[in-house]
């Protein structure tokens, strides 16, 4: 029998392990190279194809086309972390890093995500830390870097050290075995040995770093230059894993009190424990080299609000970003390979701007705007990854819930149109996720959003809806959370929120719940009348009926009663009640009931039968036309009173039903939703 960790260790893939921690000669390595010439690429190829391997779709939207890259989408990375509705600023993202990776200029340069608060920065920089991570453990990501053993009785490690009691020095900056090769042979050594190809043209940049330049020279004076007994004795090539936990190609720089801030932070510092072995601080073996830059090599380093660091830092980072290198404490400049990626808020940006001591950092960023999303699908995307769908914590979201919320979230992002003087903020939303509105196309979208070029970069940001949507989960003791809640919560936040400090800002913001209030009560409105007119055999008879009197009516023919048998002229009162649903003018019905019987035919020729909810705008007239019919028999200012006659009670359960089947509520928040609707309708039915 198994023992329990038996069990556990059979989980374990140990070809896996293996390959991951591969470690073979220098001659080894040449091979894999000319086999694999990509395990040589630099930071900016490797970031740039680690995007590419997780594959891209094109789509059009508005007329233009776009590429979405899954590596950001939560189904692919299979990540808590996921960038939704940023299709656009992403792929503006993916073309620096394809022309830095092509050596036109972007690998010179920071690369700055600017945008409003919680707009997704740190979550794309902490998509690509993670992705490189887990890219260096693919066989696509393999990378590759060197240890030097067999040290014992050179004298270049004490004999007390960590390093010779482990019998092998480590790169300190996990350099690439290829610069080994002396800059001045790389070349022609590249060519000789065949380690070029189509794709991966190899170059070798920079020189290694000051204690592994150290080590190579005394070695090299050792074996009076004999550079082969060099790597075949003294280095062992081994598999490099990228880890931001062990600070191994990954760094991560965040500003500290301007008191506290030390360049050494960047750049590394002296092991003051190690100049009583080595007898200097000017020797490199006692340098930690531990700065985020050094750890960093290699691979990618996050600077979380760049533009708050000290000048002393900017200086570092213009050096680093520019020229390619670092000036560690007493020691020349030294060659790095990464990506800098910084990001920060627009506050700071419009200081950067102001700052004329600043045109050199200016000079070498290439700014990336991280807007708002302004698609409504895709900040409903958000909440629902946060809070999922159905029961949260034990209690059921009604239908809508995080939509309302998503809404009013976008409408404070939103500006109101100029140009499209009749248009109101809620349309222009609507058209902005795709919806179809009359009057208004693809070219109207476009035209809204060119003459809002701010839009997104301003608004409430999706952490303040979040934590309403929290507060609510919490606040309320009732089993079902409801939209209602949500509006609360948010006028509740609304009046202690820290970042609106404009009283016409938090007036606007206050209405814009009225107008998503609005929305929701036509949006129930709309699904408790189908689900009242949700009887699709009487749906089908009133849509039979009408189309054979508009048939007869187009065509100038009578119908034929199907109760008396008799010829009669075609039912106007019958296509008016149901085309007034619709607001179809008495001028305009000539014109409609053409565009139904030219519909008709258009199915028709492509084999495909006409049934009644295959043309929209004929599919809501006929529910409102059956809703109308049928409310009525149940008297909506019975449902709010406590006595309900058997035959009524049996009507609403029905409707009831309907709720929960076709639209997702459950029996609390259907009751809730058909109460308030019958409400509303009571209200009418009295004025009227």
């Amino acid at each position: 029998m198994n023992s329990m960790v038996d069990l556990v260790a059979g989980l374990q893939n140990y070809e896996q392990y293996r390959d991951l921690h591969w470690e073979g000669s220098f001659e080894e390595y040449l091979a894999l190279v000319r086999q694999r010439p990509q395990v040589t690429r630099n930071a900016f190829q490797r970031l740039y194809d680690m995007i590419l391997a997780a594959g891209f779709e094109e789509y059009v939207d508005n007329k233009k086309k776009l590429v979405r890259y899954n590596f950001f989408r939560d189904e692919v990375n299979g990540q808590r972390d996921a960038v939704y509705g940023l299709d656009i600023p992403l792929m503006r993202l993916v073309t620096v890093l394809k022309a830095a990776a092509e050596g036109y200029g972007p690998e010179r340069r920071v690369l700055l995500m600017h945008g409003p608060v919680g707009s997704s920065k740190s979550t794309i920089a902490r998509l690509l830390k993670k992705g490189l991570e887990d890219y260096s453990r693919t066989a696509d990501g393999a990378m590759y870097t060197f240890d030097w053993v067999a040290l014992e009785g050179t004298g270049l490690i004490p004999e007390d050290s960590d390093e010779y009691k482990r019998g092998r020095y480590p790169s300190p900056m996990n350099e690439e075995p290829l610069k080994l090769v002396p800059e001045e042979w790389r070349g022609k050594a590249i060519e000789k040995i065949g380690l070029s190809s189509d794709r991966y043209k190899i170059r070798i940049d920079g020189d290694l770093n000051p204690a592994d330049r150290y080590l190579f020279q005394k070695l090299m004076d050792r074996y009076e230059g004999h550079w082969d007994l060099v790597v075949n004795r003294h280095v062992r090539v081994r598999r490099l894993l990228l880890s931001e936990k062990d600070r191994v190609g990954i760094g991560t720089f965040q500003p500290k009190d301007e008191k506290n801030q030390d360049s050494t932070e960047l750049t590394g510092d002296i092991n003051y424990r190690k100049i009583a072995v080595y007898g200097s601080d000017s020797d490199p073996r006692a340098f930690n080299f531990d700065g985020e830059f050094n750890v960093a090599n290699r691979g990618i380093v996050e600077f979380v609000e760049v533009l708050k660091l000290d000048v002393a830092f900017l200086y570092d980072l213009l050096g680093a970003s520019q020229e390619h290198k670092i000036k560690p404490k007493k020691f020349a400049q030294t060659d790095i390979d990464e990506v800098i990626l910084g990001h920060t808020n627009e506050a700071e940006y419009k200081k950067l701007i102001a700052n004329e001591f600043m045109e050199a950092l200016r000079d070498r960023t290439i700014k990336i705007d991280i807007p708002y999303i302004t698609k409504l699908t895709e900040e409903v995307r958000i909440y629902e990854k946060s809070f999922g769908r159905g029961k949260v914590r034990g209690k059921f979201v009604a239908p809508h819930t995080l939509e309302v919320a998503a809404m009013w979230a976008l409408l404070t992002r939103l500006e109101e149109p100029k140009k499209h003087g009749n248009l109101s903020i809620l349309q222009k939303m609507k058209l902005y996720d795709g919806k179809m509105l009359p009057g208004y196309t693809q070219d109207t979208v476009k035209e809204l959003r060119k003459e809002a070029k701010r839009e997104g970069m301003d608004g409430i940001s999706p952490r303040f809806v979040q934590d309403m949507i929290s507060n609510a989960l919490v606040r309320y003791e009732e089993p079902t959370l409801n939209p209602f809640m949500i509006f609360n919560e948010i006028e509740r936040g609304l009046k202690a929120h820290s970042l609106i400090t404009s009283d016409e800002h938090r007036k606007r913001y206050t209405d814009l719940i009225s107008i998503v209030r609005r929305e929701y009560e036509e949006i129930i409105k709309n699904e408790v009348q189908r689900a009242i007119s949700a009887d699709e055999s009487e749906i089908a008879k009133l849509a039979a009926n009408y189309v054979d009197n508009v048939r007869a009516y187009t065509l100038r023919e009578k119908v034929k009663n199907r109760y008396t048998g008799r010829d009669e002229e075609p039912d106007e009162r019958l296509m008016r009640s149901i085309e007034d649903k619709i607001e179809v003018a008495e001028s305009r019905k000539d014109d409609f009931r053409r565009e139904i019987m030219n519909f008709i035919g258009a199915l028709a020729l492509e084999g495909k039968k006409f049934l009644w909810n295959t043309n929209d705008r004929l599919r809501r007239a006929l529910e409102l036309k059956l809703f109308e019919d049928k409310k009525d028999t149940i008297k909506f200012t019975t449902v709010v009173s406590n006595v309900v006659d058997r035959e009524t009670q049996e009507k609403i359960d029905a409707v009831k039903t309907r709720l929960i089947r076709d639209f997702g509520y459950d029996e609390i928040s259907a009751q809730n939703v058909l109460e308030y609707v019958s409400s509303i309708f009571a209200r009418g039915d009295a004025k009227s």
